[in-house]
């Protein structure tokens, strides 16, 4: 995780007033960039950006085609979709981190950002099971919780969680072993 003073925020928004609020929320932890559309955004991304609001109803340029273009340049800041759309199914296949509807406070979004900063020091199988995760509670909050899709996502979830439990007992195993090597007797 990068130390707060040197993490790069990109808040993108297409309401001005609203990407100046969060700048405002989090210039005084993080360097913060915004942009009011994606093009802008695209124009001010690189990879020293660590995480990456995004609403996702833009005119000209959705966040949802925005985050495409990013992983399709291959930026893999952590994403957070900022935005008054409610969740619908269409979120599962989609690579974020992170899923929050407007209104969010200050503390909730300086919290957002810290929270994807410690996911980004994660193994990758922790941090895949953390955007399920995230993903599942943002369908169950918008009440989405009862489509095929939620139970796909419900059963990934199962699958990266015994994932990571046989990595951890792997890991656990080897370490025992280790310290039976180094003792002598």
């Amino acid at each position: 995780m990068s130390d707060s003073n040197n993490t790069t925020v990109l808040v993108v928004d297409d309401e001005p007033d609203l990407a100046m609020l969060y700048e405002t929320y989090l210039s005084a932890e993080f360097d913060v960039r915004s942009a009011n559309d994606g093009q802008k955004a695209l124009d001010k991304v690189d990879q020293t950006v660590d995480v990456a609001l995004l609403d996702r109803r833009m005119p000209q340029m959705s966040g949802d085609e925005l985050l495409r273009r990013f992983r399709e340049q291959g930026y893999e800041m952590k994403v957070a979709m900022l935005t008054a759309v409610e969740p619908d199914t269409d979120i599962v296949d989609m690579p974020f981190n992170d899923y929050k509807v407007k209104p969010v406070g200050r503390d909730e979004l300086i919290g957002l950002v810290r929270t994807l900063l410690q996911r980004s020091t994660y193994d990758k199988q922790s941090q895949e099971f953390f955007s399920l995760a995230s993903k599942k509670a943002a369908l169950e909050i918008a009440g989405n919780d009862d489509t095929p899709e939620y139970k796909q996502l419900v059963e990934q979830i199962a699958q990266k969680r015994t994932e990571i439990d046989t990595t951890l007992d792997t890991v656990g195993a080897e370490a025992a072993f280790r310290d039976l090597s180094s003792h002598t007797i």
